[in-house]
């Protein structure tokens, strides 16, 4: 009986929950000296000078380094942005936000390296900041001088001015903000390494692909990546930010070989909110058009992304919004351009959805804004315009390619499942009551793009000479369950039980190669990669079974019980693995690189019914009913934590979370206290239902799903809260929708109303 598809226990989670997780912070390293960082506290001026007279005498310090004793190359920004605003790895000239690392001290305790960084004479005259992206394009004051230009990355409009909307009856437009967040993963970044007598360097690091921090270490100290080990131990989140290595990865390994000593760093929490890349940063100019008989005929998306002091991934990811901009419409006519600027704040990199979110955001409010210009219900104006389920592969206005997809499906199933027309009628009786609390219903149809990462990726199989199994690889599994996941696929192959295999990850000394685990690809680039790598096993295995057995080796099966191989029909006569591995000639290994032949396009209806106090602002959600199709679903329990987390992270987007700075550059939201994260108390039992439309691009017909739940639940939080304000004269309200901003529209709406 097959075990794909079933509700399997995650078979990490019990070392997990007993003997717990061995996190960086945990290795151990006898004798590692200790780093602190001594941090920008200005968030853009000339670096004058940096004393470190004073530090480096200090008890306990070994070494203090700066800039000027580095001899690594600066960090080219990713993808060709930009090479002139390359990042120091400490800063160097010129700080550009606040937290930039400037020094770091070395000390034999961690209280010693601390210490001595209040000790650190940093000299820095002031210079102007710039912290709104909009007055970032305008040059006038320059984060990069040799830039010439505060613009980072550009994508230009396809079409030209107003004629995009000509013979529009309806034409509809809305600054929306896609606010900065902080990832806060619960383990903060830590890195730690130590040289070896023969010359090579081993790195531990928290992140998602450690292949990348192989690679970007051993070119900025100039090694062979032969030379460089990188082990990822147990990750405590990640959710893109920790994706690409950081300056201090890169110093903390260059003090180990510079100092031949082990050395080790874990950032405080307050480092981590102004230092781990932040997400989403984007203001967004909505325009769309159509009929008053609510057909969509035209859209137009024009977004300024802020990619933070230098320019990394984030500043490349409106090419994502782009990609997705007009969702699961079919819309004739679409434009789309963006302008990436650098400003004085922490730099913006990907963030669960990676410019998808932002994209579905957009459009979602925009159906809304139309839909009430055109007074029809928001629900029947994206029944009219949605993509059919005959219309695939469906290729967009912008070439996007879709693989499959039944829109129109998951919209019905979310309505039917919340009783629209029960809530609508509860709506109008509030209303009409003139009551407090006034109810809200938020849609949003999504549709994204996952495993978009070009390349080949590994998957290994081997079989031990006791019978168990090792699956090797390259992406790396920091909460998504691939232990689980990969064993189940094997499994299902060679009948070997899930606790008889390993799952090896995460070292670059045993895993060759790998691109990491990001935008959702894992199960289809790694998982049909260890698949395939399975039946080779499987056949060469009954190959060499059929030669003992003495017969065809299409009629030799796996035993089921992990056993072996026999003939089928005949259990009794087995040929174990420990044989099966000695006639293999000591090893029975299959090594695949997979490379997917295109993304996979995922996609949902979710529904979200929220209360607000009109009196307060504030905001209680009370159902959140999500439909999402990611294909072919491998073990429903997986795929089920993966919607959950991403549920709770789109509400808290919609709600609650934004890393604000003042107008000087200053971080205002530095620590938990006042960037406030959700709980189980903001949050309702989620409604979940799943469907399963196969992509044909891979044989397990598996779509991505980790970042589907965040995609489609921030619009419909977000149209929810909006939707329960808009009798009272309230058009929109911007994210983060808590209490205060609520109230300032509702008195803004009230106020105009009275002045007629």
């Amino acid at each position: 009986m097959s075990i794909l598809g079933n509700w399997v226990p995650r078979v990490e989670d019990p070392r997990l929950l007993t003997a717990g997780g061995t996190y960086v912070a945990d290795v151990a390293l006898p004798g590692a000296l200790q780093v602190a960082f001594v941090r920008s506290t200005s968030a853009h001026g000339r670096l004058l000078a940096v004393d470190t007279t004073a530090a480096a005498a200090a008890p306990g310090v070994v070494a203090v380094v700066t800039a000027a004793d580095l001899d690594t190359p600066d960090l080219v920004p990713p993808l060709g942005l930009a090479p002139t605003m390359a990042r120091p790895l400490l800063a160097r000239d010129t700080v550009r936000f606040v937290g930039e690392p400037i020094a770091a001290v070395v000390a034999d305790s961690l209280a010693a390296a601390v210490d001595a960084t209040e000790l650190v004479e940093v000299d820095v005259d002031p210079l102007p900041a710039v912290v709104d992206p909009e007055a970032a394009g305008s040059d006038e004051v320059l984060l990069h001088p040799a830039a010439g230009t505060n613009v980072c990355w550009r994508l230009e409009p396809a079409a030209e001015g107003d004629d995009l909307f000509a013979g529009c009856e309806v034409v509809v437009s809305q600054r929306i903000v896609n606010q900065r967040l902080a990832p806060t993963p619960l383990e903060v970044r830590s890195a730690a390494a130590a040289p070896a007598d023969d010359g090579r360097l081993t790195v531990w690091v928290s992140t998602q692909h450690p292949h990348g921090v192989r690679d970007l270490v051993a070119d900025e100290l100039r090694l062979d990546p032969a030379q460089v080990r990188v082990i990822a131990p147990d990750v405590g989140g990640g959710f893109g930010a920790k994706m690409r290595p950081y300056p201090e990865d890169v110093v903390v390994a260059w003090l180990a070989q510079h100092l031949q000593r082990p050395v080790r760093w874990v950032e405080t929490r307050s480092e981590s909110m102004v230092n781990l890349g932040h997400g989403r940063g984007q203001t967004q100019q909505v325009t769309i058009g159509g009929s008053r008989a609510g057909t969509v005929e035209a859209y137009r998306l024009e977004v300024v992304q802020d990619a933070g002091a230098y320019p990394a991934f984030g500043a490349a990811l409106p090419m994502f919004t782009r990609l997705m901009v007009s969702g699961v419409y079919d819309i004739e006519r679409v434009d789309f351009s963006s302008t990436s600027v650098v400003t004085n704040t922490t730099p913006t990199v990907a963030y669960r959805g990676a410019g998808r979110p932002e994209a579905t955001a957009a459009v979602e409010r925009a159906m809304d804004l139309f839909a009430a210009a055109v007074e029809l219900d928001p629900a029947e104006v994206r029944r009219r315009n949605l993509i059919g389920a005959d219309r695939f592969p469906f290729t967009t206005p912008v070439g996007a390619v879709y693989d499959s997809g039944d829109y129109a499906a998951v919209l019905q199933q979310a309505l039917d499942t919340a009783d629209y027309p029960q809530l609508r009628a509860e709506q109008a009786r509030r209303r009409q009551a003139g009551d407090v609390r006034q109810l809200g219903i938020g849609l949003s149809v999504y549709v994204e793009i996952t495993g978009a990462i070009p390349g080949a990726e590994l998957g290994a199989v081997e079989i031990r000479a006791d019978g168990t199994a090792v699956v090797r690889a390259g992406t790396f599994s920091h909460g998504q369950g691939h232990a689980t996941a990969w064993a189940m696929l094997v499994s299902e192959r060679l009948g070997i039980p899930l606790q008889r295999i390993e799952l090896v990850q995460g070292d670059t000394d045993l895993v060759p190669h790998g691109l990491g685990t990001a935008a959702s690809r894992s199960l289809q680039s790694a998982g049909v990669a260890v698949d395939r790598a399975a039946a080779v096993v499987l056949d060469r295995a009954r190959a060499l079974a059929a030669e003992q057995l003495e017969a065809n080796p299409a009629d030799v099966v796996a035993s089921g019980d992990g056993r072996g191989l026999h003939v089928a029909g005949t259990p009794a006569r087995l040929v174990g693995w420990d044989q099966l591995v000695e006639a293999a000639g000591g090893r029975l290994v299959a090594e695949v690189d997979f490379t997917p032949s295109g993304p996979t396009f995922p996609f949902g209806a979710h529904l979200a019914v929220v209360e607000v106090d009109v009196e307060t602002g504030q905001v209680q959600v009370l159902r959140l009913v999500a439909v999402d199709d990611a294909g072919r679903i491998l073990n429903p329990l997986l795929a089920t934590g993966q919607i959950h987390g991403g549920l709770a992270q789109g509400v808290a987007q919609a709600l609650l979370e934004e890393f604000v700075y003042d107008a000087e550059g200053n971080p205002l939201t530095a620590n938990l206290a006042d960037y406030p994260m959700v709980s189980a108390c903001e949050l309702p039992s989620f409604e979940r239902i799943a469907m399963e439309t196969p992509t044909p691009l891979n044989e397990l017909g598996a779509k991505g799903i980790g970042e589907s739940g965040t995609i489609g639940s921030t619009p419909a939080v977000h149209n929810a809260v909006c939707d329960a304000l808009a009798h009272l004269g309230v058009r929109h309200v911007d994210m983060p929708t808590r209490p205060e901003r609520i109230w300032q529209a509702i008195d803004g709406a009230r106020t105009a109303a009275a002045a007629g």
